[in-house]
């Protein structure tokens, strides 16, 4: 069981250059597509020998009409694309969907493979995920959520409890793939002890047990695929043989900690808190205006009214220059594609 991203393209430069284009010029559907993507995807493909036909909706078995007469496909990450949608795609004619994300927690590959569709990810900058980790981090440590909270209220006075120094604490890194290794590169800054934990270590980092890194670790960051072997992988007994006090951080998929576990720790005492990016039955709640409607008795909710939890809404990828890679790659992969299936 590897906890490393599982980046199935080549790893590129943060501004990489697409191959050629292939003799006639590639047609394209991009589903799921926001203004800012589709802005680049306007300016980028055609430069690139690609005609993109954008559309904001997501992907699903009714519009899989828009991809008629393309073997190739983008689509994004916030929705899931169900076996139905890849059959109807198969006899559309597609056969390779391009995902705007490192995972593919959204998408049956094994299935998609067995009906002739390729699915493959992007690779796009670590640093967007690795600086939002430390800023969680250090949200965590420094109490920040109930400090602006009770600022918010025009309430300035100082608790009696006080924050805690990076460098006097040590943090376990799950995954040291290219965001896992991004962010020890960081933290190697502040000082404190790393421990590290991968299947296939690749850092210099003091690479230890996942057991020795539980019982070790004053912060513990996930940075490993959501996989049918990383799934719960913080459930209620691993959570358990975390230190007292210790912080829970998350920006790769919410399942890989067992929700219910982790808010009955936090509320014990057990846990210190927890910052997470990523949450358990975050589909249909993040990326929503819930104002009207906020959800109420999940286990969100619960999390939320907690004072020692901060919760962003999957965000941590969320910059300019991730998306810039995100769309550019997108596009190469397609044409990598075409290129090697070019008749």
């Amino acid at each position: 069981m590897s906890y490393r991203e599982p980046v199935r393209v080549a790893a590129r430069p943060a501004r990489p250059t697409a191959p050629p284009a292939a003799p006639t010029a590639t047609g394209i559907t991009v589903y799921s597509c926001g203004p800012d993507e589709a802005a680049l995807f306007r300016t980028l493909a055609p430069r690139l020998g690609v005609l993109a036909t954008i559309t904001e909706t997501p992907l699903s078995a009714d519009n899989v009409a828009l991809a008629a007469g393309n073997r190739s496909i983008s689509v994004g990450h916030k929705t899931r694309i169900g076996n139905t949608t890849l059959r109807a795609l198969s006899r559309a004619g597609v056969r390779y969907v391009s995902t705007r994300s490192v995972g593919f927690d959204h998408i049956d590959v094994a299935y998609a493979a067995s009906i002739g569709v390729c699915v493959e990810n992007v690779a796009y900058s670590p640093d967007s995920v690795a600086d939002y980790t430390l800023m969680l981090m250090l949200m965590a440590v420094r109490h920040t959520r109930s400090v602006l909270t009770r600022v918010d209220r025009y309430d300035y006075r100082l608790t009696e409890q006080r924050g805690r120094e990076l460098r006097d604490l040590t943090v376990g890194v799950v995954g040291t793939g290219r965001i896992g290794a991004a962010v020890i590169d960081r933290l190697s800054g502040f000082g404190c002890r790393i421990l590290a934990h991968d299947q296939h270590p690749a850092t210099a980092a003091e690479h230890v047990s996942f057991d020795e890194l539980l019982h070790g670790s004053d912060i513990v960051t996930l940075h490993t695929p959501l996989t049918a072997g990383t799934y719960h992988l913080l459930d209620r007994e691993r959570i358990g043989r975390l230190r007292r006090g210790a912080i829970v951080v998350n920006t790769g998929r919410g399942p890989l900690v067992d929700s219910d576990a982790l808010l009955t720790a936090l509320e014990s005492g057990q846990l210190g808190g927890a910052a997470l990016d990523v949450v358990e039955g975050e589909e249909g709640i993040f990326y929503a205006d819930r104002r009207d409607a906020p959800p109420t008795g999940t286990t969100l909710a619960r999390l939320q009214q907690l004072p020692n939890v901060v919760v962003s809404p999957h965000t941590a990828y969320y910059t300019d220059h991730a998306l810039r890679d995100t769309v550019e790659n997108s596009i190469a992969n397609c044409l990598r594609f075409e290129s090697r299936n070019h008749d």
